[in-house]
């Protein structure tokens, strides 16, 4: 289904933009439409559409509408000369700065929050941890793959989070989907912030409880509703992000605590982005309110970001670190941890501790970055300017657009676009470091000023 060039000839670049939008918008409108009346053709949310009648083209992955939908932003970014800005390779270590095909970018698409990617402690841990275990352990910890530095890891993370114990998965997103699906279920509600992560959301779908959501970082609304239907569910989790990855905003959690007390609720915090971000020694949204680690139920964070790794993990009291060591599926039936990557964010935790620098001078640079874009009265949405820094367009092609005219002034960023956000949401995302300097970030956001000038 390509588009047609004909209708293009002769008009101007800004009304040939406007024409692909609309009809980018049109067409996922009716891909839209087109599911929501398969599904209610065939019973609702938990029906099969029946496409077919099991003909070839049920059979077709060229016909799936997540499909159309990416259709539908590659032949719009191809008719405006836009290059794929996704799965770019890029050579060597990615901080501050990064090589994609031999050239070196300022770069803002990593969480290499603290620069522990790549120091040599965290390099080395890992290498040792070759030497001492291999590569992997080749086995479900509960079976034969545990191995000191597990309990290593989760140990130091669990005493940072002041509570009982901790467990590491092997994967960020899959520690959310496994740990909801084992704690909720039918007759549990699940409350959680309308901008939450995915990884949250799909664990509430598997649990198969209750779910609904709250207007963002709105704690009020939450007591209010919990007051209403309390009554009607066994357990309730409210869930909340420590630091909106999207977003880069925080919410109050000392407010959340009081209404989960109120309310009879458990509370988790993801805090994939926010720990070695907030806080005077990065410790996470605990630290950056001093509240107590237990008084929040659930801690759940990953060790991609800041920590220099790859996984996810879940602190709090021995109890429940317990059950999910054996019903979690996503910890019993997953081989552990890879022994590098234990190794790796546990020196990286040493370093955090032993450096508390870094954490200071990530907030200096996030705040330049910040208040220089907001000088230039750039849309940064509901950004803190903690780490995260988004840049909102409202219109994924001239998110695209303008990320490509930064590539090409030698900065690094990543557009975000429907369908990961709403069309009006559209955005590019800035990841600032420890390691970015100031004459970096001002070129940047100078290069960013120029590029939406031309736009």
């Amino acid at each position: 289904m390509a588009w047609s060039t004909k209708g293009f000839q002769g008009i101007t670049g800004p009304l040939k933009e406007r024409l692909i939008q609309q009809g980018l918008e049109r067409r996922a409108r009716r891909s839209e439409r087109g599911l929501a009346e398969d599904l209610d053709a065939n019973g609702g949310d938990d029906a099969i559409p029946n496409r077919g009648n099991g003909s070839d083209e049920s059979c077709r992955f060229d016909l799936d509408p997540a499909y159309q939908q990416l259709r539908l932003v590659g032949e719009g970014a191809a008719r405006l000369g836009i290059s794929n800005p996704f799965f770019r390779p890029h050579d060597g270590i990615a901080g501050n700065t990064t090589v994609i095909a031999g050239q070196t970018y300022i770069n803002f698409s990593s969480y290499n929050y603290l620069g522990l990617s790549g120091h040599p402690l965290v390099s080395a841990a890992a290498k040792q941890a070759i030497d001492d275990y291999g590569t992997s352990v080749s086995a479900s910890r509960l079976v034969s793959g545990e191995r000191p530095i597990h309990r290593a890891l989760e140990e130091a993370l669990a005493r940072l989070h002041g509570v009982d114990d901790c467990i590491t998965f092997v994967s960020g997103h899959a520690t959310n989907v496994t740990t909801i699906g084992v704690l909720c279920g039918p007759g549990d509600l699940v409350l959680h912030d309308s901008l939450i992560h995915n990884s949250i959301l799909q664990g509430i779908a598997l649990s198969k409880a209750k779910r609904l959501s709250f207007p963002h970082n709105d704690w009020a609304a939450a007591d209010r509703l919990l007051s209403e239907i309390r009554g009607q569910f066994r357990r309730v989790l409210i869930i909340i992000e420590g630091l909106y990855g999207m977003d880069g905003d925080v919410p109050d959690l000392p407010q959340f605590i009081l209404v989960k007390l109120r309310h009879h609720a458990l509370l988790m915090v993801d805090e994939a982005h926010s720990f070695g971000v907030l806080g005077a020694r990065g410790l996470g949204i605990r630290e950056h309110f001093g509240v107590d680690g237990g008084a929040v139920d659930i801690w759940m964070g990953t060790l991609s970001k800041a920590l220099a790794g790859c996984g996810g993990y879940i602190a709090g009291g021995r109890v429940l670190t317990e059950l999910l060591k054996c019903s979690a599926p996503g910890f019993v039936y997953s081989v552990g941890m890879a022994p590098p990557l234990a190794a790796a964010s546990l020196a990286a935790l040493a370093v955090l501790q032993a450096e508390p620098e870094r954490v200071a001078r990530l907030r200096e640079r996030a705040q330049l970055f910040f208040e220089l874009v907001k000088r230039c009265r750039i849309d940064v949405g509901l950004s803190q300017g903690l780490s995260i820094v988004p840049v909102i367009t409202a219109s994924s092609i001239k998110a695209a657009r303008l990320a490509d005219a930064l590539f090409r002034r030698g900065i690094n960023v990543q557009p975000i676009v429907y369908p990961a956000v709403n069309e009006r949401a559209a955005r590019l995302r800035f990841f600032l470091s420890c390691e970015h300097t100031e004459d970096q970030i001002r070129a940047a956001v100078d290069a960013l000023a120029a590029a939406l000038r031309t736009l």
